[in-house]
């Protein structure tokens, strides 16, 4: 901007020096022709003058050359006077003499009829008239130096170049203020005109000027307003659709008309553990491995419609199940802008599915075949084998043993549906855990002394305290110990440990039973699992169990872990909090 006002500046200035140039110059030759006028008009009334004056003496024959240097002193100039022959008679003294050019001019001159006239020379300015005395002609010359009009021109040319510089610097300092007035708004306008540019919306320009100038600040000020207003709106949607895009459960990539990738969000890359440098602005089938992918992607640049479809995908070692949407995007006029792919992991759905359908199946054959057991017998008695005494009390001992297990099925699936019912509740009190640890050990006596199964139960103090609900806590303690009783064999040994710190009870159970396979640890915990079938029900287990007890321990915040080798035998290790957390 200061580029533009120098330039403004500077071409008024040379503008106005031109003018100021040209009047002087004008101004000049004015005062000059003025002067010059003015000498010849003197000239001219003076010549006439003398001429009088010659005529009243008497004539040139009167004329003497005192009286001719009287004239040329009286009127300040040089008198001549000369013959019809060219022949100088008089002449003033000191004065310029007239040179043999200048009368041969004046001769030829009175030769074509004029009788007075002018000659300009150089230096001089010579006036001429002819004087007639009878039949004797006679030439009157005067002659001016102009020295006298080259001083005054001088003089006049000092006031033109002292008043028109005066002039100058005034209108320098003048122009320069009104410039900087005028050009000031439309300096700060380009300013923020150029912030704005930029993207910076918050520039703003003094808009107190009145005018042209006030308007077009107080219409960059609105604008700058408003693209500041507009620009926060479209951050605040941009980072809404961000966060959206970013933080929805499922993954989401963007492929434009040319097979580039624009977009991959953060659950994508979580899942199929991509990297984003490696995805952005890269050929999809160059990037993506999964061929179920891109033989999706590439359908729907082939038929330009909606597909959806669920696929399976191996990613690692683990395999996930996919439903993908995948719709076209087409812009204004039709015009083709690429592909937009989400895909939802159905991966835990099919896996409920697939619980589902096991536990159906695991219940239809859990109970059918205490059912069973108790019809056959039945129909074996009614047939007639009641009459054997012995026979029918083997019958109703087996048919009481199967409704014993039926029934103790039913009840754990009722404690198990009652347990995962969002409206299931503890009664939290002051427990002390040896104590229930003590009756457990009483409960399960007689079946570990039937096996001649040692059970050890060690703890740190006879009393530890804390808060739990003691119905279930003794039910957790009870299904893991009879498990360890159900799969030691004779003559093992199940130990107990209780140690505390702080804020926790840990309750260690040791069996030296058949262990569990590596493999299988993870699933132990599932409705119905058995890792020895034949052996769980035959010892009357409805695999149940651990199902309850890890459903009961996440009801009071608590941990389990196992560890277990096939054959070694299995340890449970039990994690209580003293203070029940009620904000966890």
């Amino acid at each position: 901007m200061r580029t533009f006002r120098s330039k403004l500046f500077f071409a008024i200035i040379t503008l106005i020096i031109a003018v100021l140039l040209c009047l002087g110059l004008l101004l000049g030759q004015l005062f000059k022709s003025y002067y010059i006028n003015v000498i010849d008009e003197r000239l001219s009334k003076e010549i006439q003058l003398v001429a009088g004056q010659i005529e009243e003496i008497g004539g040139i024959e009167q004329l003497t050359q005192e009286k001719v240097d009287q004239f040329a002193n009286w009127l300040g100039v040089s008198v001549t006077i000369a013959d019809a022959n060219d022949q100088v008679i008089f002449d003033s003294v000191n004065k310029n003499r007239m040179n043999r050019k200048t009368i041969d001019e004046v001769l030829d001159t009175s030769d074509s009829g004029e009788q007075a006239g002018k000659v300009v020379g150089d230096d001089y300015h010579y006036f001429w008239k002819e004087l007639n005395e009878g039949t004797d002609y006679y030439y009157l010359f005067l002659s001016a130096e102009i020295d006298e009009v080259k001083s005054g021109y001088s003089q006049i040319w000092w006031i033109l170049i002292i008043c028109l510089s005066l002039a100058l610097v005034l209108i320098i300092f003048l122009g320069a203020s009104i410039t900087n007035r005028y050009t000031r708004p439309i300096d700060s306008a380009t300013r923020v005109a150029i912030e704005l540019a930029k993207g910076n919306y918050r520039a703003r320009t003094y808009d107190n000027d009145v005018g042209e100038a006030g308007k077009l600040n107080s219409s960059i000020n609105i604008l700058a307003r408003n693209l500041q207003d507009m620009e926060k709106s479209r951050e605040m949607h941009q980072d809404r659709l961000s966060t959206l895009i970013e933080n929805m459960g499922s993954g989401l990539i963007l492929i434009d008309s040319k097979g580039y990738i624009n977009l991959v969000n953060r659950t994508y890359r979580e899942v199929f553990h991509a990297d984003v440098t490696e995805y952005m602005d890269e050929l999809y089938y160059d990037v993506i491995e999964y061929k179920e992918i891109t033989e999706l992607i590439e359908e729907l640049f082939m038929t330009e419609q909606k597909v959806r479809k669920q696929i399976q995908i191996l990613i690692g070692i683990h395999r996930k199940h996919f439903e993908v949407y995948g719709v076209p995007i087409i812009g204004t006029n039709d015009v083709w802008k690429g592909v937009l792919l989400v895909f939802h992991d159905i991966t835990e759905i099919k896996k409920l599915e697939q619980v589902r359908r096991d536990f159906v199946a695991n219940v239809s054959h859990e109970l059918k075949t205490p059912i069973t057991s108790i019809k056959g017998f039945s129909e074996t008695l009614l047939d007639g084998a009641m009459d054997d005494q012995d026979t029918l009390k083997q019958f109703l001992t087996i048919i009481l043993q199967e409704s014993e297990r039926l029934q103790t099925l039913i009840q754990d699936l009722l404690d198990l549906s009652k347990i995962e019912q969002q409206g299931f509740h503890l009664s939290i009190q002051e427990v002390n855990i040896i104590g229930v640890l003590n009756e457990v050990v009483m409960m399960v006596k007689r079946r570990a002394e039937e096996k001649n199964i040692t059970i050890d139960l060690k703890c740190d103090d006879e009393v530890i305290e804390m808060e739990a609900d003691v119905n279930r806590i003794k039910q957790i303690f009870l299904n893991i110990v009879s498990n360890a009783i159900s799969y030691t064999p004779n003559e093992g040994k199940v130990s107990i440990r209780v140690t505390e710190d702080q804020q926790k009870v840990y309750i260690k159970i040791i069996d030296t039973g058949i262990g569990i396979k590596e493999s299988e640890i993870p699933r132990i915990f599932e409705r119905f699992y058995r890792v020895d079938k034949a052996r769980s029900r035959n010892s009357g287990g409805t695999g149940l169990g651990l199902a309850i007890v890890k459903h009961l321990l996440e009801a009071h915040k608590g941990l389990i872990t196992v560890k277990s080798k096939s054959g070694k035998g299995t340890a449970f290790l039990l994690t209580f909090y003293k203070e029940f957390p009620d904000s966890e």
